[in-house]
């Protein structure tokens, strides 16, 4: 029968266990622990009373406070949906400089032209807006119709050799296919259509030749003069009433080099670009418009 023992240095009763001549203390809990699990305790207990805690069949406790977690997730989302509903209302009110300035609103451009820019652009003109052979870039500076946001605007309402009514119209010739211009022209224009953009032409089989700056001789500027200042201008920087493109720089729908200008004079080129009318509402058009002039900043 264990006798009571205490310890001669802290006083404690020992247990009456001993391993190798060690004793076991019968220490008491620190008041510590034993704050902890009466507050804990309490702390469960009052949420029993006040929170939805123990489920009853087909329902559960409501709790005193009547707190329910779904009906406040119901009520954020119909907020967020209400000053979503606001910010679309006043992106479609507001012009666009107004919206341009305010943050807010162009975080919803974003959020909604991603979707509307990848579901009906970005197959001809790439995810980031980066163009691909035979469709321009929107993501440079450099703009057939013009950079301003109402004339991207008409571009994507009324579309480029669409079924609108008021669709824009662009064609390049076919100079060569439909007996414009002779095969030797047609290589004197391709060797001075590329000394515009600071190329050296390498056209052995033209009449016409470069100096060494890669300037082309007269033949081909006369040829130009004749044939393509109208709608390229004579300083071939293209022209945004017509869609021509600039052809001074380095920037080219259907690619650069030689061959590919050759082909591009010698059977013509007609873009199309489909009328959004009908298809977008002119909300959508709008933040597309948008978003799409974004993306010009963000290469920037």
């Amino acid at each position: 029968m264990h006798k009571d023992e205490r310890d001669p240095h802290t006083g404690y009763k020992t247990t009456g266990h001993e391993w190798n001549g060690i004793k076991e203390l019968n220490t008491p809990i620190p008041r510590a622990i034993l704050l902890f699990i009466i507050v804990t305790h309490l702390f469960a207990l009052g949420y029993w009373i006040f929170m939805p805690a123990w489920p009853l069949g087909d329902t559960y406790t409501k709790g005193l406070l009547g707190a329910d977690q779904k009906k406040r997730v119901e009520k954020e989302v119909a907020e967020a949906a209400m000053s979503r509903q606001a910010a679309l209302e006043a992106i479609e009110r507001q012009d666009y400089n107004t919206i341009v300035n305010d943050l807010h609103l162009m975080a919803l451009v974003r959020e909604n032209g991603k979707t509307l820019f990848r579901d009906n652009c970005s197959a001809c003109h790439g995810a980031q807006g980066q163009g691909q052979s035979g469709f321009p870039s929107l993501a440079d500076n450099d703009w057939l119709w013009g950079n301003s946001p109402e004339q991207i605007a008409k571009t994507i309402r009324v579309g480029v050799n669409a079924d609108h009514p008021e669709s824009r119209s662009s064609e390049m010739l076919a100079f060569g296919r439909d007996q414009l211009l002779q095969r030797g022209d047609v290589l004197d224009l391709v060797s001075y259509i590329e000394s515009l953009s600071g190329k050296v032409p390498k056209n052995a089989d033209s009449a016409d030749s470069a100096d060494s700056d890669g300037i082309a001789l007269p033949k081909g500027q006369s040829i130009f003069a004749e044939n393509c200042a109208t709608c390229h201008g004579a300083d071939a920087k293209g022209s945004t009433e017509t869609g021509a493109p600039d052809l001074t720089d380095d920037i080219w729908i259907y690619g650069a080099g030689s061959d590919t200008i050759f082909h591009t004079i010698w059977d013509g080129r007609k873009g199309v670009m489909p009328s959004w009318d009908g298809r977008l509402t002119p909300l959508q058009q709008k933040i597309l418009t948008l978003y799409v002039l974004g993306l010009n900043e963000e290469e920037q």
